[in-house]
């Protein structure tokens, strides 16, 4: 098809009669994301309402239809990748986004604490680096003063900002340790996320429990803390201690996580649309495929 004929093809989607428009739009839907720079140039150059929203539904369709593509390939793949996947959340929001850029900043990240890491460290010790290099250095922190925002849940937001909620601060710095082979991981803690130091010395009997040495909690700046504060902190909000509120999670868990935080965002914002599409990524990462 040439780019004269696709350009007629796109407009005719002001058509008003409901067959016509109906069978352009399924016809565009199938030629997925190269068809996108076409629908945005008529875009850009008619003044035409309808047409420019149909085009908007459309690009929205092909992008979120890529998106929960490759997010079921991640899943069914294993999800080992937590950037990847988390990243795959945030092209939901920004369909544009350079993901290698974002690997680049936390490649520098994790290249800052390389420098200060030596093999004679303890664990505290490494952990007391990485909390220089992210919270001093670096000027991370939680953000308290808009803790509900969406933008606290979008990894390349955070890293631009330097602020973000307890789970994608924990992400950042989960990220950044396990790419320098020190065993820090994600603990789905209710109404809180922390990381937690896996024992990498401790030899695991089936059922027995995850050796952990000391947990984490990013959004306060690092700080350290033992299994007793877990119990006091579960106590408070009445709930009996699980195995699974003192281990680590998969990553899957994690990225659910991420996109039921901003469930909640845009509920709050009155988004029923962004909620829709990301209860559409939800089911892809519990296993409720739509």
């Amino acid at each position: 098809m040439t780019d004269n004929e696709l350009n007629a093809l796109i407009n005719l989607l002001e058509d008003p009669d409901e067959v016509v428009f109906v069978a352009v739009k399924d016809q565009i839907l199938s030629m997925g994301s190269d068809v996108i720079p076409a629908l945005e140039n008529v875009w850009e150059n008619t003044f035409n309402n309808i047409l420019q929203g149909r085009i908007e539904d459309i690009i929205h369709t092909i992008q979120m239809e890529q998106v929960k593509a490759e997010l079921l390939l991640w899943v069914e793949t294993g999800g080992n990748d937590l950037l990847a996947g988390t990243l795959l959340i945030s092209r939901y929001q920004y369909p544009d986004l350079d993901t290698e850029q974002v690997r680049k900043q936390i490649e520098l990240i994790k290249r800052d604490v390389w420098l200060e890491i030596n093999p004679n460290l303890t664990a505290y010790e490494k952990v007391k680096v990485i909390n220089h290099i992210l919270f001093d250095v670096y000027n991370f922190s939680g953000n308290t003063s808009n803790y509900h925002a969406p933008q606290n849940s979008f990894i390349n937001n955070v890293l631009e900002s330097k602020r973000g909620n307890p789970l994608l601060l924990s992400i950042v710095y989960s990220v950044i340790a396990q790419g320098l082979n020190i065993p820090i991981y994600g603990v789905n803690l209710p109404e809180h996320f922390i990381l937690a130091y896996r024992d990498e010395y401790a030899i695991q009997q089936e059922g027995e429990d995850e050796a952990i040495l000391f947990y984490i909690n990013p959004f306060s700046r690092g700080a350290v803390f033992s299994r007793r504060e877990i119990d006091t902190f579960l106590k408070q909000l009445k709930l009996e201690p699980n195995r699974i509120f003192y281990e680590s999670c998969p990553n899957i868990d994690i990225v659910s996580r991420q996109v039921r935080n901003l469930v909640h965002s845009y509920e709050k914002l009155g988004y029923p649309n962004k909620v829709s599409d990301l209860k559409e990524l939800l089911a892809i990462l519990t296993g409720h495929i739509r």
